[in-house]
C-alpha cells in the first residue's frame, strides 16, 4: 500500500523522548514516534481489518487500535516516515489472502520408501555395534 493512500483520520501521532544513548539530543528532543491506528477507518474490508489485527499481535490494544513505535532514526520526521512505512507493510501483508490448506496423505510409494530408508538406517547402526552384544 502506498503511504499517501492511508487516510489521516485513521492516524493519531504522539511524539516522545527516545530511549538509549544519544546525549543532549535524546534528553531534550522528542524524536521517537508513537503512531496509533484505528483499523476500521482505513477503508479496508472487515476481513482485512481482522487479519491486520491478528498480524499486529502485541501491537494491538484492547480497544482494537494498533500502536507502532519507532525511534530508530535521529529525527522526528524520519521516524514518522518509518512508522508509516511499517504500517503500509502491515496493511499489505493483511491484504494477502492466505491459501487454504488442503490436507493430503503420503502415497503408498512414499510410505514404502520411508520404511526402506528406516530399515537401511537401522542396518547401518547395527553394523556399528560392538561384536557379541546380540
Amino acid at each position: 500500500m502506498d503511504i499517501s493512500q492511508i487516510p489521516e483520520a485513521a492516524l493519531s501521532w504522539q511524539f516522545v523522548r527516545s530511549r538509549g544513548p544519544g546525549g543532549q539530543n535524546v534528553n531534550k528532543v522528542a524524536t521517537a514516534v508513537q503512531l496509533r491506528v484505528q483499523p476500521e477507518h482505513l477503508g479496508e474490508s472487515a476481513r482485512v481489518v481482522a487479519r491486520l489485527r491478528r498480524i499486529a499481535g502485541g501491537r494491538a490494544t484492547r480497544e482494537g487500535d494498533i500502536v507502532i513505535f519507532c525511534d530508530t532514526a535521529r529525527t522526528q520526521s524520519r521516524n514518522r516516515e518509518l512508522a508509516l512505512e511499517r504500517l503500509a507493510a502491515l496493511i499489505e501483508q493483511a491484504r494477502k489472502v492466505p491459501k487454504k490448506r488442503i490436507p493430503t496423505k503420503p502415497s503408498r510409494a512414499a510410505k514404502a520408501a520411508r520404511l526402506d530408508s528406516k530399515k537401511r538406517d537401522g542396518q547401518i547402526k547395527r553394523t556399528r555395534r560392538k561384536p557379541g552384544i546380540e
